[in-house]
């Protein structure tokens, strides 16, 4: 009888112990993937607030995989970082004070990350539409929100959507009633 009541005893504090252990490697798991949702979000932040408001292209390797997949509100698709810069640069043509300077919304998951921005500018050169010919600039200001999705992988994004509402824009820069 007593061995018996020894055997339980023991294999209750080991059970506990294997529970104890299990629930530590747990929570490792869990705050290792919290640091990692932080790093993405200030990486982010620098993206939007600093790379992308002041048009510092050579620096987006830092949070853009190098090829990169970019879905675009338009329904257009872009693989690679370069084709990806050169529509960047294509936003800062016709007004070039764009920028985004808040994330109001911050949402991570493990490998996936969303923003809300807030993207301003003021159109105040000349927007290129193609074979030559441009709209003149109306000197009107737009201020949208935005939202990008990233998805990471080896601490960059490999793939991103943007969205915005293109409608609002037109009508914010006067090219729409």
């Amino acid at each position: 009888m007593k061995k018996r009541m020894w055997i339980g005893v023991f294999a209750f504090l080991l059970g506990g112990m294997v529970e104890g252990c299990v629930s530590d490697q747990r929570v490792a798991e869990v705050e290792q993937a919290s640091r990692m949702e932080r790093a993405h979000l200030e990486n982010f932040d620098d993206l939007d607030f600093n790379v992308y408001s002041g048009q510092k292209w050579e620096q987006l390797g830092r949070s853009h995989a190098k090829d990169i997949v970019v879905h675009w509100p338009d329904g257009r698709t872009t693989r690679g970082i370069e084709p990806h810069i050169d529509d960047l640069k294509g936003m800062f043509v016709f007004a070039p004070d764009t920028r985004i300077k808040e994330h109001p919304i911050r949402i991570a998951s493990r490998d996936w990350t969303s923003v809300m921005g807030v993207m301003e500018g003021t159109f105040t050169k000349p927007m290129q539409i193609g074979d030559g010919k441009t709209i003149p600039p109306t000197g009107k200001s737009f201020k949208l929100s935005m939202v990008t999705i990233g998805h990471w992988k080896n601490g960059v994004m490999d793939e991103e959507w943007l969205m915005w509402d293109n409608h609002a824009f037109m009508q914010q820069i006067g090219l729409l009633p």
